[in-house]
């Protein structure tokens, strides 16, 4: 008889300990679901030009490429110094 007092506290505990992580796993899928509605969603960019650093020969965005004299375009401020200076 007391074999059966046992597993019955026993079986109380895991149902109440379980019905606990649901609850929890619950809330936290609400939370996860209230900060993706908050991130704004990135609109797809548009495709950009790829330059080639006149200085290592590395591709880069056009954007980021750092304009140098006349047509050329380098990846740093470094390469740019360095390409000027000789």
């Amino acid at each position: 008889m007391k074999y059966l007092l046992v597993l019955a506290v026993l079986w109380v505990a895991i149902w109440l300990w379980r019905k606990n992580r649901r609850e929890e796993m619950r809330e936290a899928e609400r939370e996860q679901a209230a900060a993706r509605a908050q991130r704004p969603t990135a609109a797809p960019s548009a495709p950009q030009a790829m330059l080639r650093c006149a200085h290592c020969g590395v591709h880069l965005p056009a954007s980021d490429a750092i304009a140098g004299p006349g047509e050329t375009v380098y990846c740093s401020a470094a390469h740019r110094q360095a390409a000027e200076r000789g």
